[in-house]
């Protein structure tokens, strides 16, 4: 027998009934705004012209749209996610609060191919195999920033591991990654771009326990060079 629902079936997000919970609410506006979006916002603003296109990757439901919303930050904005079920609470809260359903779209980031002007990938990439494809997707759409908040470090480390937070009976391992900064820097240079390093409020630049598993959450901002 030869299925192909393997994306879908070892998805550590397709089981987990409290991250689905979470995110509804979050759309709803109806918990408290994460430190991290707050902060993702604020290095986006010096670079934004009314009108411009934001692309959130990895983008959950949607709710980043609130950080802009509260603060009128008139871009357009745009979500993916390779979460169906992610993606659907989205497109049934967020247009309460004016965002046009087709905004958000069901997609995976290796598959992206986009012009916009700023990117925002917000602890994304640490739970995924490696960064260099999608990160590479991410630049080239981007023509103007890309902001990221990863688990960085001064060396890489890659480690496979349970999560042991997933739904009952649900056994999956999930990638647990932290990328080193001198490497990051040297590849998203290769695309045109400088980079920049913030450290994390929420985190104050100590690492956070996640699932078992220490994460060194650090803010990127990118910003094309231009000729």
């Amino acid at each position: 027998m030869i299925l192909v629902d393997g994306w879908h079936q070892y998805s550590i997000w397709q089981h987990s009934a409290g991250v689905r919970d979470l995110y509804r609410r979050r759309c709803l506006n109806q918990v408290e705004e994460m430190t991290c979006h707050s902060q993702a916002v604020d290095l986006l603003m010096p670079h934004v012209c009314n009108g411009d296109i934001l692309l959130d990757v990895g983008c959950g439901s949607g709710y980043f749209y609130h950080s802009l919303r509260k603060r009128q930050v008139l871009v357009d904005y745009y979500g993916i996610d390779a979460e169906a079920s992610f993606v659907a609470i989205g497109k049934e809260c967020l247009p309460k609060f004016g965002l046009d359903p087709s905004h958000l779209i069901e997609l995976r980031i290796e598959d992206l191919n986009a012009k916009v002007d700023h990117v925002i990938c917000v602890n994304v990439l640490s739970n995924i195999d490696n960064y260099h494809r999608p990160l590479e997707r991410m630049l080239y759409s981007a023509r103007k920033t890309l902001i990221l908040r990863e688990s960085i470090g001064e060396k890489s480390n890659y480690q496979y591991v349970v999560d042991r937070f997933l739904d009952e009976d649900i056994h999956l391992k999930v990638h647990v990654n932290t990328y080193g900064k001198d490497e990051l820097i040297t590849f998203i240079n290769s695309y045109g771009f400088k980079v920049e390093f913030y450290i994390d409020e929420y985190t104050g630049g100590k690492p956070q326990d996640v699932i078992g598993y220490p994460h060194h959450w650090t803010f990127l901002r990118a910003i094309r060079n231009k000729f």
